[in-house]
């Protein structure tokens, strides 16, 4: 039964992912959330507070983060200009240099993907997605 709910496709796929991702980046002293992180960080900085909404993350998980990623050099906080009680993050030259290796990382899996399914089920693939998270947000698939 398991096999054939939606949970649990999505769940052991992205569970698979995961572990993949993370077993490289470990050869690169960092994990697919640092990766993850470091690729939502914009260039003109980004303020900590939309980290945690843009990621998908709890604030406390996500300072706990900011604070070992600021210890391995990855990135430095700023005060915001714009609001004095903000701060941004910017990515520091070796924060830029883990980027890019996340990004290739990530173009490389999807690329691969890209080149052994079929385009058409590829579009397909993404309209389920869409139409499932289209479902979820609206809250009426089950009760609360």
């Amino acid at each position: 039964m398991k096999q054939k709910t939606i949970e649990y496709a999505l769940r052991s796929t992205w569970q698979l992912i995961t572990t993949m991702y993370n077993e490289k980046a470990m050869k690169y002293d960092a994990t697919m959330t640092m990766a993850f992180t470091l690729l939502s960080i914009d260039a003109e900085g980004t303020p900590s507070t939309a980290l945690g909404p843009k990621m998908g993350m709890e604030s406390t998980s996500l300072s706990r983060l900011l604070n070992t990623m600021g210890e391995r050099g990855y990135i430095e906080r700023k005060p915001n200009p714009e609001d004095g009680r903000g701060v941004l993050i910017f990515l520091t030259q070796h924060g830029k240099e883990k980027r890019a290796f996340a990004k290739n990382t990530v173009l490389e899996f999807n690329n691969g993907l890209l080149e052994s399914i079929d385009p058409q089920k590829m579009e397909h693939f993404f309209e389920v997605i869409e139409a499932i998270k289209t479902q979820v947000e609206k809250k009426q698939l089950i009760e609360y």
